[in-house]
Order: structure tokens, then sequence, then C-alpha cells
């Protein structure tokens, strides 16, 4: 560092014209970001409908019990189908059968489910894992039975989300296009085959979910804070690399101030004698 500012004595008041610099940059990156914000973010209402004991067909041969039933939930705009059955014999097969496809898995909508991979764990997505089938066939291990499914993987066309756009009205016609969708055809189909003579009906639960366009905003950010956020960032950096140098440099100074002063010492001692 010494040699540094003996080669450059300007070095100091470069570095620090250097950081100026940096963070007028940064206040105009975040400015920039402010004024002229391109992304918006959108919200989606959604509505739950439920269908409740849904009445049950019984059929019975060759010594099996088969339930049938159907509902037809509206298709604009569906994300989750899901359903819940009570009262099944053990051992019992639940089928939902629905011709327009449905994404399902055991894991969907368990937080922080992870699957085994190629001998690997990795976290559960429903875009790699679940499986696309027009029929969902599960096998109950108790009286009770639990299904979701998803008629998209794109998060897009439920919650909330964004759009990159040069205006609102560009942004609005974005993500109204990104929830619109329509599920052909919605009806489904239950299907539980139980072993024997059963006369208890299983109670069925149907359970859907239908987004709607709700608003959209401009994305800002609090340009105040974006701009101490920089400016720390800068001065850390910074004092990374020049606190060390510094400390070593008046240490330096230090060190040949005491020798000169030793040195003067000797000098007089040795005129004085």
């Amino acid at each position: 560092m010494k040699k540094a500012l003996a080669q450059n004595p300007n070095l100091l008041r470069t570095l620090i014209g250097l950081s100026l610099t940096l963070i007028i940059l940064l206040s105009y990156a975040v400015y920039g970001a402010t004024i002229s914000p391109s992304y918006y973010i959108y919200e989606t209402n959604p509505t739950e409908s439920e269908f409740e004991d849904i009445e049950l067909t019984k059929v019975f041969q060759n010594n099996e019990t088969t339930w049938i039933g159907t509902v037809s939930p509206d298709g604009q705009n569906l994300t989750w189908v899901n359903m819940t059955i009570d009262n099944l014999a053990s051992g019992a097969l639940v089928k939902m059968t629905n011709d327009g496809k449905l994404y399902s898995h055991p894991f969907l909508g368990v937080p922080d489910a992870e699957v085994e991979v190629d001998g690997k764990t990795v976290d559960f997505r429903c875009s790699e894992h679940c499986i696309y089938s027009d029929s969902i066939e599960v096998e109950a291990e108790s009286s009770q039975l639990s299904l979701q499914s998803l008629t998209s993987t794109d998060p897009a066309r439920r919650s909330n989300g964004t759009v990159f756009a040069d205006s609102l009205s560009e942004a609005e016609e974005l993500a109204r296009s990104e929830i619109n969708y329509t599920h052909e055809p919605s009806q489904i189909i239950i299907q539980i085959v139980e072993p024997g003579d059963k006369s208890v009906q299983p109670q069925v639960n149907v359970y859907t979910v239908n987004e709607e366009f709700a608003g959209i905003q401009v994305f800002e950010i609090d340009a105040a804070t974006e701009f101490l956020w920089a400016l720390a960032a800068v001065v850390g950096c910074f004092s990374m690399v020049l606190i060390p140098s510094f400390t070593v440099y008046f240490a330096a100074r230090a060190k040949e101030r005491r020798n000169e002063q030793k040195l003067r010492l000797a000098a007089q001692d040795s005129s004085d004698e």
C-alpha cells in the first residue's frame, strides 16, 4: 500500500472517486427501475365449489360391489379437483376419470414432499413427477382416502403471477390470457369397487377451484430502501479491500516514525557527547 501511494499520490482520491461513481450508477439503476417499470403483478380470485354426499349407483356382480357417480364442475378456469371418500371397505379400489385429463400424484399438496429419482432424493415437483392421465386409480389402505389433482401444472393459471409489458393495458391482456382456460370435458366419473356385497354407501365429496382475474398493478420498489442497500453494498465491498490495506499502511508509518524518533534521539546523544 505504501509503494502504491508513493507511485500514485492521488490513489486515495481515485478510490473515493470510483466509489462515488459506483454509487451514482447504482442510484440511477434504482431510479430507472422505479420510474419505468416493466413488470406487473396480477392477482386471481379463487372460487371453491363443494359437491358433498354425492349420490352413487350400486352394481353388484362377481362378488364385488361397484359404486358409480358423476360430478359436473364448471370447466372455466378450473384448476384443482380434489376428492375425499369415507366409509371405504378395506382393499377398495377408487378410480376417478376425466376425459380432459388431470395431473395427479400421491404427494401432490403435501408440503416439503420428496421423491426418489435414480437413487437420489429430490424435492417433489408436479411438473416433473405428476402423472398426466384421464384416470386416477388408488387402492384404499383405510376407510378414508384423499385424492388431489390439477388441470395444469402452469402456476400462472392459479394464485398470483407476473407479466412483462410496456403498459398496464397490455399487462392486463397478457394476465387474462394466462388465466383464461376451459377444461373440457369437465365431467368427473367416480368408480369405487369394494369386495363382497356392501350395503353402506361410501361418502364421497368433491372440491373444485376455479380462478378468475381479480386485478393487476405495476411492480414497485422502495427507491430509498434500494439505494441504502446499494450504498451498503458499495461501502462493504470497498471496506473489505481498503481497511486491511490502510491498516497495514498506517501500522508501517507508525513503525517508521518510531524508528525515525529513535534515530533522532541516537543522533542527539552522539552530538551531546
